[in-house]
């Protein structure tokens, strides 16, 4: 069992969309994040910036002790679509003693026996990833405070036709967007050069309104994601 002296500050459990973007801008904000999810995949793609990665099949007390997460100061459960799953593993979490747990919930009644369980709640249709980590960092890092409900974070591939281009040449004020990362297979940089040539499939994490990412994603023939 994985046992540190020091407590961990986040822990996040599920890579989706929510998880994955609070995720990143945990880790942007140099925070030190573990995070925990069933996809191989995933984990590989985030162990990259997020050293302390692993992958779960079963979000049971003992898989999930040996991972370490019961030394997080905060844990963020992220998996909301299986309640039982999201109940079940909250209980675990607020048993582990976990001084913090924030669980998502995809309806008033779900986040209702979350809280009685003693968690902190969030929705997804209310509390973007953006907005919740800049409530757990207390910090106006990259305005996370100021943003309100429709703003989002948003990992842009960049497509062929882009290839080549440079992030001066994305334009990307036109739109009210403004850049939080640069991902070049296997680095993420939050430090770089508008003159930095951009290759097929590095991506940008972008921050801004929803309906800005969306008319960029239009204007540059981009492939929509599902918000």
């Amino acid at each position: 069992m994985k046992d540190n002296k020091i407590r961990t500050e986040f822990g996040v459990i599920g890579l989706g969309r929510f998880g994955l973007a609070l995720a990143k801008a945990l880790a942007a904000a140099e925070k030190e994040v573990l995070v925990i999810d069933g996809d191989e995949d995933k984990i590989r793609e985030i162990r990259n910036i997020i050293p302390d990665s692993f992958v779960l099949e079963k979000l049971t007390k003992e898989s999930m002790e040996e991972t370490g997460i019961q030394n997080c100061g905060t844990v963020i459960m992220c998996i909301a679509e299986k309640i039982d799953v999201s109940i079940l593993t909250t209980m675990t979490l607020i048993n582990m003693g976990i001084p913090r747990v924030i669980s998502k919930a995809t309806s008033r009644e779900h986040g209702a026996i979350l809280e009685k369980m003693g968690a902190d709640v969030v929705y997804p249709e209310r509390d973007t990833a953006v907005r919740l980590a800049g409530v757990l960092l207390e910090s106006d890092a990259l305005d996370l405070i100021e943003l309100n409900d429709d703003y989002v974070v948003s990992e842009i591939k960049i497509p062929h036709n882009l290839e080549g281009h440079t992030l001066k040449s994305l334009n990307l004020a036109k739109y009210n967007l403004r850049i939080a990362a640069l991902e070049k297979d296997p680095y993420t940089y939050l430090e770089f050069s508008e003159d930095e040539i951009l290759h097929y499939n590095d991506a940008i994490l972008v921050l801004g309104k929803f309906s800005d990412v969306e008319c960029f994603e239009g204007k540059a023939r981009l492939k929509q994601a599902k918000k």
